[in-house]
Order: C-alpha cells, then sequence, then structure tokens
C-alpha cells in the first residue's frame, strides 16, 4: 500500500481533485488517501468539498481578510510541514497552479517526499500573464516527479523544458470528469432569478471575470463591449455571477449595474454554475477552467485575456482568445451571435481536453509506477 496526500485550496482546484480523490479511495487495498486544504480560499472550497462529500484529514484555514501572496505562502508552507511531517506519505499530489499548489511542492521537496502534479504542463511564457499562476505551475513542474499532463501540447512543453519522456503522463483534464458528474438534464435552479428565464428563446451569455492583470481599465473595457452588445440585441440576456473582490465590484457596479437584461448575481456554487452554463448560449470569461469546461457542453467560449496557456483549445476552434479590448470583443460577440454557421462550428467542434476518465488514468498511473499494477494506463490523445 501506499500513502498519497493530496494538497488543494481554491474551489477550483477541488473541483479538479474531487473526481480524483473519489477514484483513488476504489483502490483502499493499495492506496491510502488522505486530503489536506489550506483553504486559500474558505467560502467556495467548502461547497465544493460538501457537493463531493469529501472531509479533509486536515484543514489549515488559512484565509485572512485582505490577504497577500505573501501571506498565503507564509502560512500555507508553515501549516502544510506539520501536515507533511505527521503524514509521512509516499506522494504529494497538488492540482494546476495556484500559490497552494506552488507551496506545496516546495514543502514536500523540502521533506524529499515526491510530487505528483496534475494539470502540468500549461504554460503562456509569459511570467506575468497570468500572475502569478504561470510561475505558480512552472515551478511546480521544476519540482515535481510525475507530471500528468491533461494534454499532448502539455506534454511537449514538458520535454522542451527537460523533463524526462518516461515522467509524463497525459490523461487528459480531471475538470472533464468533474462536470459530466455534475451536469444534469432535469436539474433546478434554486435562484428564482435564474428559473425565470426563457433559454430557449432568449439568447443568453454566461459572464464572469476575476484575473488580478485584467483589474482596472481592462475590465472596464470587458464591460462596455458587453454593455454595448446588450444595447444592440433586444434578445440578449446577460447572467453574471460577480466575483467578491471589490475591486471588480466596484468597476462592475459603475458600467453595469441598472442596464436592463443585465442579472448580476453573487457567485455560485458549482452545480447550479455548470447546469447554467449548459443552458446558455455562449460564454465570455477570462477564466482557465472554463475554457475546458463549456466546450464539453457545446458552448463557443470567447477568451477575455490577451494569453491563453490552454491553446489546444484555440485550434480546436472551441474558443477564440478575444483580448480584452472593447471592440474586439463586441467584434467577436457579434460574430457568434449574427453567424449561425460560425456558431455551430465552435460548438460541435471536439473538446482537446478531457472524456471523464482522467482519474482513471492518473490513478491506473500512479498504481503503475508503484508497482502496484502490470498495466500501464492507455494515455489519453487529445
Amino acid at each position: 500500500m501506499i500513502k498519497i496526500l493530496t494538497v488543494f485550496g481554491t474551489r477550483p482546484e477541488a473541483i479538479k481533485m474531487a473526481p480524483l480523490v473519489k477514484e483513488l479511495r476504489r483502490y483502499p487495498d493499495r492506496i491510502l488517501c488522505r486530503v489536506a486544504v489550506t483553504a486559500q480560499h474558505r467560502e467556495m472550497l467548502d461547497q465544493v468539498l460538501n457537493l463531493f462529500a469529501i472531509a479533509p484529514d486536515y484543514d489549515l484555514d488559512i484565509m485572512k481578510p485582505g490577504q497577500s501572496l505573501f501571506d498565503i505562502t507564509t502560512r500555507a508552507l508553515s501549516g502544510l510541514k506539520e501536515v507533511l511531517l505527521a503524514e509521512k506519505p509516499d506522494l504529494t499530489l497538488v492540482h494546476g497552479d495556484t500559490t497552494t499548489t506552488f507551496v506545496a511542492a516546495l514543502a514536500s521537496y523540502y521533506l524529499q517526499v515526491p510530487v505528483g502534479h496534475v494539470e502540468a504542463g500549461l504554460r503562456t511564457g509569459n511570467k506575468y500573464s497570468p500572475f502569478p499562476e504561470e510561475m505558480n505551475r512552472h515551478l511546480a513542474g521544476v519540482l515535481a516527479d510525475l507530471h500528468f499532463a491533461p494534454t499532448p501540447k502539455a506534454r511537449e512543453n514538458l520535454l522542451k523544458e527537460g523533463v524526462r519522456e518516461g515522467d509524463i503522463y497525459v490523461t487528459g483534464n480531471t475538470v472533464i470528469d468533474a462536470l459530466l458528474a455534475t451536469v444534469r438534464s432535469d436539474y433546478q435552479f434554486e435562484d428564482p432569478v435564474l428559473n425565470g428565464i426563457d433559454f430557449k428563446n432568449r439568447k443568453v451569455l454566461l459572464v464572469t471575470t476575476h484575473r488580478r492583470e485584467n483589474l482596472g481599465e481592462p475590465m472596464r473595457d470587458i464591460y462596455l463591449a458587453i454593455k454595448d452588445v446588450v444595447n444592440l440585441y433586444p434578445e440578449v440576456e446577460i447572467i453574471f455571477p460577480v466575483h467578491r473582490n471589490p475591486a471588480v465590484r466596484s468597476v462592475v457596479a459603475e458600467v453595469m449595474e441598472g442596464l436592463d437584461r443585465v442579472h448580476l448575481v453573487e457567485p455560485m456554487d458549482y452545480a447550479p454554475f455548470v447546469n447554467l452554463m449548459k443552458r446558455c448560449c455562449l460564454v465570455l470569461t477570462d477564466s482557465g477552467g472554463m475554457q475546458e469546461e463549456a466546450p464539453s457542453l457545446g458552448k463557443p467560449v470567447l477568451v477575455l485575456r490577451n494569453t491563453t496557456e490552454r491553446p489546444e483549445a484555440v485550434d480546436a476552434g472551441t474558443v477564440v482568445l478575444a483580448g480584452t479590448g472593447r471592440e474586439d470583443i463586441y467584434r467577436e460577440t457579434r460574430k457568434l451571435l449574427d453567424d449561425p454557421d460560425h456558431y455551430r462550428k465552435m460548438s460541435e467542434a471536439v473538446n482537446p481536453y478531457g472524456d471523464g476518465l482522467a482519474s482513471q488514468r492518473i490513478a491506473g498511473a500512479i498504481l503503475y509506477r508503484y508497482g502496484l499494477s502490470d498495466e500501464p494506463p492507455r494515455e489519453f490523445g487529445g
């Protein structure tokens, strides 16, 4: 038997690690899976833990009002040292690109515990975009021993950086596992605003923004472009779960508050959010995860960023890198609303990120790597 410590701290990590935790626990005779959360995000993290019925073995509860990257890093590093010393795992599993991810990899390295990096190999090539995620995932990758790359392109990135080919497994992305387990055709929203929207006869656009590099004028331009779209198309409605960051909310209030057919709602739990994504017409977002999720539901995505670490979606035609300029976003949104052929091509393009079996592949790779299975996992082909 091997002991695996899974570490995560934010809602996106929890969503993507939850199906993997469930899968690892399917092998109680070979794997002891322990869970530690830093709670870098508190409330949003708890929503996902409750949805997937995961009770952490360790909860560092580090979130504080107004916390900085320095605060998150130092509190998580000290807390995870104690967890690692208590558990003495054979492998630490981290996910993606958060500060928790980098710190957990660093703490494990300091104590000479091997690290497995889930969603490894994503790169933009610009260390400040996205910030601090680009360097978090790069540094976690330098410290990792096993690399679970979601796509062949991610594997190529790792090989270019000198990672040994035998340490890389192409698995698909676990976010698709979580998504397919959560979306239901009979889902009913608790929010009366959402239940009152005519999704069949209206063109409903789902909007999310939160990136640090978009704060200020880029966000203002994004919202002005959306306002332009609403003013031009009477059949369009916007649903915008507004991030709790005051820097986001102040610009939303300035540009979008009081607009007809714009529904500003509180951040949503994962289950209603992905079921909303399933029913909307298209997605405008600066989120990385939504670039992976929405194409699985047949929804075109306009990425409100100037760079993306997920070029596979651009190549596949499921997303368009719209940038943050007002005119660019307005133009790309109009193309999707006005041109049925353009919309159909994007909505029917094959999602390059997964098939719902990524967690099985990762668990299989770990079992094979530690000599607990004779069968190597079949890789995801993209």
